[in-house]
Order: structure tokens, then sequence, then C-alpha cells
């Protein structure tokens, strides 16, 4: 008896704690005008740091990047470029292969 309370609750446990799981995106962004200096990285990072589910935000001058680490239960990449465009900066999504694959631009045709 005692042991079947034990498992219920654990699983109610489990239960509780998958309805309460995060859906983490990270997003990296190529903005434009570049950025110059760290005063465009500071205006970048202002403009994104309220935005409804942004936990992280890097930006790497040398590479022209802006990685963003956010939830997606709460915004979207649509809505984070857009509030970068409201401090003068167009984004566009740089495309980043994930492990083991290759860049597009290396990719090779399949052969039939």
């Amino acid at each position: 008896m005692k042991a079947s309370r034990i498992a219920a609750a654990l699983a109610a446990l489990a239960l509780a704690a998958s309805a309460y799981a995060k859906d983490i995106q990270k997003l990296v962004l190529t903005p434009e005008p570049q950025m110059q200096c760290s005063s465009c990285e500071n205006r970048i990072k202002k403009a994104l740091k309220f935005e409804k589910g942004v936990k992280d935000i890097v930006t790497d001058l040398e590479q022209q990047t802006v990685t963003i680490t956010y939830d997606a239960d709460k915004t979207t990449p649509e809505k984070l470029q857009k509030a970068l465009e409201k401090e003068g900066f167009a984004s566009e999504q740089a495309c980043q292969p994930q492990e083991g694959e290759q860049p597009a631009e290396e990719a090779q045709p399949e052969e039939k």
C-alpha cells in the first residue's frame, strides 16, 4: 500500500514538472547596419532586454551576430526582430548548421 502511494506521488510530480517545462530556443541574427562599437551592442541589448521570454542576449562584434536565448512559449523570432527594427537595426536570421550538417554553400547535391 505504501509503495503504491509513493509511486503515485512520483508520477504526479513527474507530470507536474513536465507541465512547467519551457521551450527554450536560440536565435542568431545578423543586424543591418553592422554593429560598429560597444554602444551599438548596448542599444541592441537594451532593445531586447525587456521583451517577454528573453533569457539571454550575446552580441559578437567580430562575427556581427546577436544570439538570443528565449522562451518560445512567450515570444517568436518575428517579435524579436521587430524589437530590433524599432531600435534601427534590420536583421536576418543567420543560418547555423546543426552538429554534423554541412553549411548550405558547401552541401553537395544528392545523386539519384
